[in-house]
């Protein structure tokens, strides 16, 4: 966990706060990439799984839209949720939202997203999935885009291949096996009946 939170920057470890883009790659990287941003005209969520770099995040992004954006995490109470949910979902809505992690839970849409990047990669893809369905909801007509930044010789790179290897392994063993049961055959198995008469 400290590894990635070096990667996102290395104040956020230290727990200084002071978040200066130069000093971590994962901010540079994502700034050469971001400043294209304004100029596609899509609105954008922007979700990191750690609340100490989200207003950091937030702020940085504010610098390349010119516009403020909005930030989402577990200490923001449920009527300012429906606020920012509401306030991002307007047709001229803010450029971008920041949602943190599993605060938003499950009932989060804000399908006014063209497009989801994850400043940080998560352990699970199940749950990255998840932040990223908060845009890709019944009701998005949008084309919608899910790009990815990995930095070479982190260990986001070898998140990114773990994450691909239980991908992987999760098709291998539920896809496979919805088939056969799928596939089974409708005659008893049971030789004096089934066990429940």
């Amino acid at each position: 966990m400290r590894l990635k939170q070096i990667c996102n920057h290395p104040a956020q470890m230290l727990g200084h706060g002071e978040y200066d883009p130069k000093q971590a790659a994962s901010f540079s990287v994502w700034a050469s990439c971001a400043r294209r941003w304004p100029s596609v005209r899509r609105r954008r969520l922007s979700s990191t799984q750690f609340r100490e770099v989200a207003e950091p995040w937030r702020g940085f992004l504010e610098g390349i839209f010119g516009r403020p954006g909005l930030c989402l995490h577990g200490g923001t109470v449920v009527a300012k949720r429906r606020e920012l949910v509401e306030a991002f979902q307007r047709e001229n809505g803010p450029p971008f939202f920041v949602p943190v992690g599993e605060a938003g839970g499950t009932g989060l849409n804000l399908t006014a997203a063209s497009q989801v990047v994850h400043f940080d990669r998560w352990w699970n893809p199940a749950v990255e999935d998840q932040a990223t369905d908060r845009a890709f909801r019944i009701g998005q007509k949008k084309k919608r885009a899910r790009p990815q930044v990995r930095l070479r010789g982190t260990v986001e790179e070898q998140i990114d291949a773990l994450i691909a290897e239980k991908v992987d392994l999760m098709r291998g063993v539920i896809e496979g096996g919805e088939r056969l049961l799928t596939e089974m055959a409708t005659t008893s198995y049971w030789r004096f009946g089934p066990p429940w008469t």
